[in-house]
């Protein structure tokens, strides 16, 4: 007996990312996963997963309107499982994630099969993790001390906006503003207005600077 396939919402602000899970999920196991329905923010993801009960979501960490952690808060503990999906693999995104709610979290290097393996995993009950993200994960539930501290580092963070963290993150890797400006579908001058606020709000005076300081709290 062919079991119903999981349905699955996709959440992202990119709406080209989304049609390219969504062409992903349906090449990697048509029997196995059906997408009923697609979001770019916190209010149009509450809706849409409000409409199409789906069983799992496929949620990104960063969205207009206060991210994924706030959709999750929406939806309360009767709502879908989770399944976090991000460019990010910064610390206190995995971490504040999954205390939110999330079952798992995985970076959008995975593959289309890994990913229909993934949800399948999830709708089982199942907590999945990109390899690099599970250790960090598991010292900071464990108590070990290993983690970073991340009510610091939530303080500091919440001084910036969503875009500040995301210009932050890449520029502490090192990209130029304009490799930044094309990971975000942002212009090089969006990219140093933002820079410029980074440093004001964190009080630091160079890129270099903002290196170490998100290299000290294991945000890269």
């Amino acid at each position: 007996m062919v079991s119903d396939p999981i349905r699955v919402v996709v959440v992202d602000d990119h709406a080209m990312f989304r049609r390219g899970v969504a062409a992903e999920l349906g090449a990697g196991g048509v029997d196995r996963v059906e997408v009923v329905g697609e979001a770019a923010d916190v209010d149009e993801a509450v809706a849409v997963i409000t409409a199409t009960a789906p069983a799992v979501v496929l949620l990104d960490v960063h969205l207009p309107g206060g991210g994924g952690v706030e959709v999750m808060r929406r939806c309360g503990p009767a709502g879908p499982r989770f399944l976090a999906l991000s460019v990010s693999d910064a610390a206190e995104d995995v971490i504040g994630t999954i205390r939110a709610g999330a079952r798992g979290y995985v970076t959008k290097t995975i593959t289309g099969p890994e990913l229909v393996d993934a949800i399948g995993r999830i709708a089982d009950g199942d907590a999945v993790f990109s390899p690099r993200l599970a250790g960090f994960v598991l010292d900071a539930f464990a108590g070990s001390g290993v983690a970073p501290d991340v009510a610091a580092i939530d303080e500091d963070l919440d001084r910036l906006t969503e875009r500040e963290r995301e210009v932050m993150r890449l520029i502490a890797r090192g990209y130029s503003y304009r490799e930044v400006a094309g990971e975000l579908f942002i212009s090089v001058k969006t990219v140093e207005t933002h820079m410029s606020s980074v440093l004001r709000k964190l009080q630091l005076s160079s890129r270099h600077e903002l290196a170490r300081w998100a290299s000290d709290r294991k945000l890269l």
